[in-house]
C-alpha cells in the first residue's frame, strides 16, 4: 500500500537473499568491435507521445544491474521499465533505419512522478531473480526521494529532507553507496546521507563548505562511487567544480576546476583509477587521474555547445571505451588508454542524451530528444510534426569477439554484474 506524502512509513525489512553461484566463473566478458557499425535491435517512441504531452522528450535511459531491463525517464515525469525480450537473445529483429511506425515493445512499468524528475538511479544489487531486491529510486522537483518497486510500481518508501522552515526540500542527485545500504543526495552546498533501512526524515548532513568557503559551492548535481570499492566517491556541481570525497567520513580529498559549464555527469573508470567529468554546454568530457588529481589527462569531444540537456555516457563492461551522445545525434566511442575516437555512428537525428552499455552483453541503450519552443502553423497535432528517430529510445547490438577476456580478467576487476556481492544489504519493502 503506498503511504500519503508525509505519513511515516513502517517498514519490515527482508534480508537479501544470499547470491548463488551461478556459472560465472566460466563467463567470458564479450569484446565489443566498436570497428563494425551496431544494429539496431529494438526502437521505441510511440509511446512517449501523447495528446497531453506532445512534445515528451527522453532525459536518460540505464539499464538495470542485472541486465534484464532498463529504466527511461521523460519530460512527462515518467518513468517506464522496460524488460529486454528474450534477454538478448539471438533472435532479436533488427529494426530497419527506415521503419520505425511501431514500438518494438512496451513498457513492463509505468511510474508517473508528481513534478519533474530531477535523476534516478537502480538499486545496485538488483536482480530480477530476488523480488525484494527489484527497486530504483528518483527525486523529483518539490518532492522526497521516493523508492519504487520496480516490479509492481508500488511506493516502497520515501526519504524525505527538510530546509530551515521545516518544508520538504529535494535533492538534485541521488546514488545508492557500493554496499547498497545508503542513499547519497545531493543539495544545495550540501550532501545528505540516507540510511535505506530507515525510511522517513532521519539522514547525516555534510555540507560541502568547508570553513572560510573553502570547498565546493553550489548545487550538487551529479554523484558517483568508484567501482574498485577504495571508498571514494565524486560530486559534481553546477558551479563548474567536481570534487572528490571518502565516503566514509566525507573527508574532501580534491577540487577538480576546469569545466566551462556545470557539472552534469560525473563517472569513474571500472578500476577506480580515473574520474570522467561531462559539463553543460561544455563540449568535452574531460578524464582525471585521481591518484594525482591536478591536471586533465585528455579530454573527449561530444557536441554539446548548444544544448541545455544532461548528456549521460557510460564506460563498457571491460572499462576499456566509453560512449556518448551529443546533440548532433551521434554516438562516439573513444579509446580509454589513449582517448583517441575509435567509432561513431547516428543514433538518433536529434540530441542523445543518454547511452547506456549492457552490464555483460553486447549492447546498448541510448535515449534522444530535447525540449522545443517551435509552434505548428496549423491544428495538426504536434506528434506529427515528429519523426521516428526523434525523441525515442533504442537498443543496439554491436558485434563482438568472445574468446579473449576471463570475467574476473577485466580491468576492473569487476563480476558478471559490474559488482561484488558480499556487501549484499536490505531493502525495506
Amino acid at each position: 500500500m503506498v503511504k500519503e506524502e508525509g505519513e511515516e512509513q513502517q517498514h519490515q525489512p527482508s534480508q537479501l537473499d544470499e547470491p548463488t553461484e551461478h556459472a560465472q566463473q566460466d563467463y567470458s566478458w564479450p569484446a565489443i568491435r566498436f570497428d563494425v557499425p551496431p544494429q539496431r535491435a529494438y526502437h521505441l517512441h510511440k509511446q512517449f507521445r501523447t495528446d497531453q504531452k506532445p512534445n515528451n522528450f527522453l532525459k536518460g535511459v540505464k539499464w538495470s544491474p542485472d541486465g534484464t531491463c532498463l529504466l527511461s525517464s521523460s519530460e512527462d515525469n515518467t518513468l517506464r521499465v522496460f524488460a529486454l525480450p528474450d534477454y538478448g537473445g539471438d533472435d532479436c529483429a533488427n529494426v530497419s533505419s527506415s521503419n520505425f511506425d511501431e514500438d518494438s515493445f512496451t513498457a513492463n512499468l509505468v511510474v508517473t512522478e508528481g513534478e519533474s524528475v530531477y535523476d534516478f538511479c537502480w538499486y545496485p544489487y538488483m536482480s530480477a531473480s530476488d523480488p525484494v531486491s527489484c527497486v530504483f529510486a528518483s527525486t523529483t522537483r518539490d518532492h522526497p526521494i521516493h523508492v519504487w518497486d520496480a516490479t509492481t510500481g508500488q511506493l516502497r518508501c520515501t526519504y524525505r529532507a527538510y530546509d530551515a522552515v521545516d518544508e520538504v526540500t529535494a535533492a538534485f542527485s541521488i546514488a545508492f553507496n557500493p554496499a547498497g545500504n545508503k542513499i547519497f543526495a545531493g543539495y544545495n552546498k550540501s550532501i545528505r546521507v540516507f540510511d535505506v533501512h530507515r525510511p522517513g526524515r532521519d539522514f547525516e548532513m555534510h555540507s560541502t563548505l568547508k570553513g572560510d568557503k573553502e570547498g565546493q559551492t553550489g548545487i550538487i548535481s551529479a554523484i558517483a562511487f568508484s567501482p574498485a570499492h577504495t571508498g571514494m566517491l565524486a560530486t559534481g556541481s553546477y558551479n563548474q567544480t567536481t570534487a572528490i570525497y571518502r565516503e566514509d567520513n566525507m573527508e574532501l580529498l580534491y577540487i577538480l576546476h576546469g569545466q566551462q559549464g556545470g557539472v552534469t555527469h560525473v563517472l569513474f573508470s571500472k578500476d577506480g583509477n580515473y574520474l570522467y567529468t561531462g559539463g553543460r554546454k561544455d563540449p568535452f568530457i574531460m578524464c582525471w587521474d585521481v591518484r594525482k588529481a591536478v591536471d586533465v589527462v585528455y579530454k573527449l569531444y561530444r557536441s554539446s555547445e548548444d544544448t541545455n540537456q544532461r548528456i549521460y555516457f557510460d564506460v563498457e563492461p571491460l572499462g576499456r571505451h566509453l560512449g556518448t551522445g551529443g546533440q548532433d545525434g551521434l554516438v562516439h566511442i573513444y579509446d580509454l588508454q589513449t582517448g583517441q575516437w575509435i567509432s561513431g555512428f547516428q543514433a538518433a537525428s536529434d540530441t542523445v542524451n543518454g547511452f547506456s552499455f549492457h552490464p555483460f552483453l553486447p549492447m546498448a541503450a541510448s535515449s534522444s530528444g530535447h525540449r522545443r519552443f517551435e509552434v505548428p502553423e496549423d491544428d495538426d497535432d504536434v506528434v506529427s510534426h515528429l519523426r521516428g528517430d526523434e525523441n525515442c529510445v533504442s537498443i543496439w547490438s554491436f558485434a563482438y569477439d568472445s574468446t579473449t577476456n576471463s570475467v574476473d580478467g577485466g580491468d576492473g576487476g569487476a563480476d558478471l554484474n559490474g559488482s561484488s556481492h558480499e556487501n549484499g544489504t536490505i531493502i525495506p519493502e
